[in-house]
């Protein structure tokens, strides 16, 4: 292999060793082969894949540390790949010498404010394995055109941009799991002004990537944050599943957002699922705006500031079998969706476990001027003031549901309140209670149809 303290750099974390490594990658072998030590570098180390031919970084088992003192990032890997995931698409070298670039076993520190970890241009099936990359800009970095990213069983953290950062590219097939993403200020995997498809993101830990640990201002972001506002962006066909996401709330923080403002095209979010994950600690822990076809599944959504699930301008959507709820008092909790349409929710526990009640004054359930949406089988208790409340609504369906104060001292003021305009609403086979089975009223316009 190409051993880098064969090629002249030291190691001492005071010599500049940025000529040395770029002599061992243009006259080794493809490996670039850091034994243990620091190595301090003051300008990105470009690897051109097409005339390098197949390349590796490799440092010693973790034990090699690249310190990068200047701007831009230590490594940036740039392919010719202007391709699809699909094999005879991938023209002239891109298989014979630019295939699965791959870093491994290696920690990146930024010594400069605008230092990042590693950028990837055009390349094909990339790999990241056991690196840990901290004190940088962004961790990771792709742009322009990408396919068949493999990241694993690394460490992003403490950087003061993201974590994992899909920049104004168009990307195919990204996996990331098992990792832990973490004390990020602007996200820990953020995607802006970007076409992707195929991202599963499966088994991580993501958490606390705001501001707190920066000690700078607050600003919007979160654990996973999803911008498609930009013209022609689009993120669709996604997995997020069995990670743990959690966070301190932050002014204008979520734990996964995905923001969407509509133009000419269909081009809104969709193709998702949210499923299997510990989900908490923020302003609103999954906010969802002008979505369709999502569904979230089987998670533990808890404690927020604002609401555990906002859905605003969505349609299409099933929510399924999660529990939302809060564990301490200072928090809060609750669904809430705004001007959305053809929703399922089915299964799901909402429940405030707490006597002080909500601190946000919400309902456990919010729906405002949405149309068509069946609620079926879930379990609303010690809401305030309501269970469920409805305002300007139309053929909304609540059926076999479980609405109940089980306090002490009851706080609910209504099991569900229908207020404004609507038509079409209907109530049926319902259990309606306190704990001492004294029944606590319901409230609707003569839109609402009652059966229970």
């Amino acid at each position: 292999m190409s051993n880098v303290r064969h090629f002249g750099a030291s190691g001492d974390g005071e010599t500049d060793d940025t000529d040395a490594i770029r002599h061992a990658l243009s006259d080794g072998d493809g490996v670039l082969d850091f034994p243990p030590g620091t190595y301090r570098i003051t300008q990105t180390i470009e690897v051109p894949l097409a005339d390098v031919g197949p390349c590796g970084i490799d440092g010693s088992s973790g034990a090699a540390r690249i310190l990068m003192t200047g701007a831009g990032p230590a490594f940036r890997l740039v392919g010719t790949h202007g391709g699809t995931g699909d094999p005879h698409s991938v023209k002239g070298n891109v298989y014979p010498v630019q295939r699965l670039p791959t870093v491994k076993n290696i920690e990146i520190e930024g010594a400069h404010a605008e230092a990042d970890g590693i950028e990837l241009v055009k390349t094909m099936q990339s790999v990241f394995e056991g690196i840990l990359i901290r004190r940088c800009r962004h961790g990771i970095h792709l742009v322009e055109r990408n396919r068949n990213v493999l990241i694993s069983h690394c460490h992003l953290y403490h950087n003061t941009g993201a974590g994992v950062y899909l920049d104004g590219v168009n990307l195919h097939q990204i996996n990331i799991a098992g990792s832990h993403i973490s004390y990020n200020r602007l996200g820990g995997i953020r995607i802006e002004r970007s076409e992707i498809r195929n991202l599963q993101i499966t088994g991580n830990d993501i958490e606390y990537n705001n501001h707190a640990s920066h000690e700078t201002e607050p600003e919007p972001t979160a654990e996973i944050y999803v911008d498609v506002s930009e013209p022609g962006a689009s993120v669709c066909e996604v997995t997020i599943a069995s990670n743990t996401i959690q966070a301190t709330s932050s002014c204008g923080g979520c734990n996964i957002r995905i923001l969407e403002t509509p133009g000419g095209e269909d081009l809104s979010p969709h193709l998702w699922a949210i499923t299997g994950n510990i989900i908490g600690s923020q302003e609103t822990n999954v906010h969802l705006t002008h979505c369709r076809g999502i569904t979230i599944t089987g998670n533990c959504i808890y404690s927020c500031t604002n609401r555990n699930l906002l859905i605003e301008d969505s349609h299409h959507l099933t929510l399924s079998g999660n529990t939302f709820r809060r564990h301490a008092p200072v928090y809060g909790m609750g669904v809430r969706m705004e001007r959305s349409h053809d929703i399922t929710m089915n299964g799901c526990t909402l429940y405030d476990e707490h006597e002080s009640g909500q601190q946000s004054g919400a309902s456990l359930l919010e729906l405002v001027d949405c149309n068509r949406i069946n609620i079926t089988g879930c379990q609303f208790l010690d809401g305030i003031p309501c269970g469920i409340d409805a305002e300007n609504c139309s053929n909304i369906t609540i059926s076999s549901c479980t609405i109940h104060d089980t306090r002490e001292v009851p706080q609910s003021q209504h099991a569900v309140r229908f207020s404004g305009d609507g038509s079409g609403n209907l109530i049926t086979t319902n259990s309606i209670g306190r704990m001492n089975d004294e029944p606590f009223s319901l409230a609707g316009s003569s839109g609402v149809k009652v059966q229970d």
